[in-house]
């Protein structure tokens, strides 16, 4: 059977992830990069190996795609797919990793012309969770091994195109997780653009405090986790800005903690503090288990590897390229 072609459109951290993670499966792939720094995708293919080769043709790398992968920063979301909407072959999978779903979705159908668009959202492997890198550098195989492929279609997309894209996931190593694109929106903001806006706001405080020099010269690791995602600046305020609704309703859910904290710091209730602070821990730790384990899932029957490689070669494919 002829190898189908993946283009990666985005190649940092995510995207040369996803192509080292497809250059291990046991299939007959075509990898394509493209990424608007020529370096960057030079470093991907000569360097790393995640692509067989780059196009520097963001039209061209998606019209010769079977599937195209889009790893770019939320800001670059609408641009990318309006820009490839037109070039796109009637069988053709879009598999959307960037930004917000239901923006992203009502881009494509605003856009596209032909083939078909699944937005889907890789989540990081539990013990790399707050290792802060983000670079190409920090690319791996197995970055998302072990760990949850969102997938968050729209009520029209055919079927068997949803199927590729769950098994695309699986051949990352992940488990399939569906999520309604407002839903995952809606959650989305709470680990992502909160923390981003926390960041900034940490920040900018001890910025502006008197003294602030031997501050941020004091800063150690704590402050420097606490304002890491500030390297995601225009990101978090494109994401905050798409969805203000559910940013304001965790914002507001973040005062009032917070408002909790200052009481008890105010009224010098030690012991109310740590009690909290204890609680909270306990609760941080059930979570990393529970990442670690991965068993919130709900596909579980994760089928072997020349299953993955049939559906994802067949069924969608066979049945629509020409």
């Amino acid at each position: 059977m002829q190898a189908q072609t993946v283009t990666i459109i985005g190649l940092g951290r995510v995207g040369t992830s996803v192509g080292l993670a497809l250059k291990q499966a046991p299939l007959e792939l075509e990898i394509v990069g493209y990424d608007t720094a020529s370096s960057r995708g030079r470093e991907v293919k000569d360097k790393l190996e995640a692509v067989d080769k780059n196009k520097w043709s963001l039209t061209g790398a998606a019209e010769m795609a079977d599937i195209v992968v889009i790893a770019v920063p939320a800001a670059e979301q609408e641009s990318v797919l309006r820009d490839i909407g037109n070039h796109l072959q009637a069988h053709t999978l879009v598999v959307d990793l960037s930004g917000l779903k239901s923006s992203g979705l009502q881009w494509a159908t605003k856009y596209f012309k032909e083939g078909h668009y699944v937005g889907a959202r890789p989540v990081l492997r539990a013990d790399l969770l707050a290792d802060g890198s983000t670079g190409v550098d920090a690319a791996r195989a197995d970055l998302f091994q072990n760990s949850v492929f969102c997938v968050a279609p729209g009520p029209n997309v055919e079927p068997k195109a949803v199927d590729t894209a769950v098994n695309f996931g699986r051949l990352l190593g992940a488990t399939p997780y569906f999520v309604e694109p407002m839903e995952f929106d809606s959650l989305i903001q709470a680990v992502d653009t909160i923390p981003g806006l926390l960041a900034a706001a940490m920040f900018n405080a001890a910025h502006n405090a008197i003294g602030w020099r031997d501050i941020l010269r004091f800063a150690g690791h704590s402050f420097a986790q606490t304002v890491q995602p500030l390297r995601k600046g225009i990101d978090i305020a494109y994401l905050a800005s798409g969805n203000r609704e559910a940013t304001l309703r965790w914002i507001d859910a973040l005062q009032e903690e917070l408002a909790e904290v200052r009481r008890a710091v105010a009224e010098d209730d030690r012991e109310l503090l740590e009690d909290r602070l204890e609680d909270l821990d306990i609760k941080r730790e059930i979570w990393l288990r529970e990442r670690m384990k991965n068993d919130w899932a709900e596909d579980k029957d994760t089928p072997e590897v020349p299953g993955i490689a049939q559906q994802f070669l067949g069924g969608f494919f066979s049945k629509n390229k020409k």
